[in-house]
């Protein structure tokens, strides 16, 4: 939505001024179907030739993850933070052979089925699970657990970013190809040269279009996105940082409460919990944590 108010003001903006400078869209019209399909076609034909049929398609969902934004709201991080005070809890009261029963089978532990949006993040489900489970089978240095954490974390970053990094390098081409849009219709203009100075002046105003989509498309349309694409990431590997607080802060033999409240300071502002929220939603933890759950 706020992507769609954002562009609207672009385009009445940037030719709402160039109307009522005097300027006539009939030669921006015009010229605006072969130009864009000069600059459209050799930016996605370059954008394939410079990408990997994964990554292109990555790009696509990516398009459609920049406009619908961070997966994450602030329910969520609470629920997270129960989810793993739950986890660790049972772990420390009850053993690995109490814990080991729902990282096996995430889907249908009855700890996982009570935070279902959660669940649905299947990587994050996989990144905790793995991590509890080294746990289990003595993987006990917290140093040597949190720079593994640390490098997965990384790399899932990494492979996230990829689509990401694909659009801003278009974005970054656009301009330049735009030249060469440009450039087509300046030899264009100059094969029609005898022409009367009316004509040239439209033909030239034409060839110019290139360089203007060019730049509008960039530093407009494809950079923003890229950029919006990038905070959005950003925002979705939070979570991945409050596991990794969490489990290493127990690793380290810190009460659960304690390493759940760490890791609550490593929420984003915008979404953590207040002390008192998180105490609350622990405390409902605590209660509904029963052998039968457990």
């Amino acid at each position: 939505m706020l992507n769609g108010v954002g562009f609207i003001i672009i385009l009445v903006c940037v030719f709402g001024s160039f109307v009522m400078a005097g300027g006539k869209m009939d030669i921006i019209l015009h010229a605006l179907p072969h130009e864009m399909m000069a600059i459209g076609g050799a930016s996605i034909g370059a954008f394939i030739v410079s990408n990997t049929m994964h990554t292109v398609k990555l790009a696509g969902k990516g398009l459609a993850r920049s406009f619908k934004g961070s997966r994450w709201k602030d329910s969520d991080y609470l629920d997270l933070l129960t989810l793993l005070f739950q986890l660790l809890t049972l772990f420390r009261k009850d053993g690995a052979t109490a814990l080991e029963p729902h990282l096996d089978n995430p889907h249908e532990s009855s700890l996982f089925s009570r935070f279902p949006r959660i669940g649905a993040d299947h990587h994050l489900i996989e990144f905790i699970c793995d991590y509890l489970r080294m746990m289990t089978v003595n993987f006990e240095d917290p140093n040597q657990m949190a720079e593994a954490m640390e490098a997965d974390i990384d790399r899932h970053h990494h492979e996230e970013a990829e689509p990401q990094h694909a659009l801003q390098t278009m974005a970054d081409g656009l301009p330049a190809i735009g030249i060469v849009a440009a450039v087509l219709g300046v030899i264009k203009t100059m094969g029609s040269i005898d022409q009367p100075v009316e004509i040239l002046g439209g033909m030239i105003g034409g060839a110019l279009v290139g360089t203007f989509m060019g730049v509008l498309l960039s530093y407009c349309i494809v950079g923003p996105l890229a950029s919006k694409l990038n905070q959005t990431i950003e925002a979705d590997s939070k979570p991945y940082i409050l596991a990794k607080t969490a489990i290493v802060g127990y690793a380290q033999s810190l009460p659960v409460q304690v390493a759940i409240e760490i890791a609550r300071r490593m929420t984003p502002s915008a979404y953590a919990p207040t002390f008192q929220q998180l105490e609350t939603a622990l405390d409902e933890a605590k209660n509904g944590l029963t052998p039968q759950a457990a």
